[in-house]
């Protein structure tokens, strides 16, 4: 009984030799294919912010699809807003992601905060956004900090100005917002 424990114990058979070597080559290979998909794209992260079921009705009866609306941001200075409808809920979640990535915009953000104060309007809600001190964190609701945690802004105080709490119109109103933003240049 002895005998084949000693011989179990035995690590420096060719066989396992070969396998530890093709673990290593794996790896290895793993790792730079990971990081070089790193470099090519930016990664971004997503939050779902609405999701509805909407029915069609035809001819033949009621075709049901969901809408989903996405926020895509990498949380330094980008963010977009996406809307697709789809079959079925990863459908619209994977299409509306898409559309988010296609529809972002650079924020200016200097001290951690938006550089002045800016209103806007889509449809009928209403968005006003400060900037605030360092160290007051995101004071928004909803949809609006969201937005806000994914572009990278963390000091930062909004209202929502409309009784509108459709989720995607107070979506576009604060992209809408974030795009007002100007760069102020120094007088030289």
């Amino acid at each position: 009984m002895t005998k084949p424990l000693k011989k179990e114990k035995d690590s420096s058979s060719p066989v396992t030799s070969k396998i530890s070597t093709r673990k290593r080559r794996t790896a290895a290979a793993g790792t730079e294919s990971s990081s070089f998909e790193s470099e090519r794209a930016p990664e971004f992260e997503s939050q779902l912010l609405d999701l509805s079921r909407v029915t069609r009705v035809t001819a033949g009866g009621k075709q049901l699809s969901f809408r989903a609306v996405m926020v895509v941001g990498d949380k330094k200075n980008k963010v977009g807003v996406g809307v697709a409808k789809g079959r079925d809920v990863a459908q619209a979640v994977e299409k509306a992601t898409r559309a988010a990535k296609k529809n972002i915009i650079t924020i200016p953000i200097f001290a951690e905060t938006i550089p002045h104060q800016v209103e806007s309007k889509f449809g009928p809600a209403r968005v006003l956004l400060r900037p605030q001190k360092k160290g007051r964190g995101v004071v928004a609701g909803g949809v609006v900090r969201v937005i806000c945690k994914l572009a990278g802004i963390k000091n930062i105080s909004s209202k929502l100005l409309s009784r509108s709490r459709n989720k995607l119109n107070i979506a576009r109103a604060t992209i809408k917002a974030l795009r007002a933003l100007k760069i102020r240049n120094p007088k030289s």
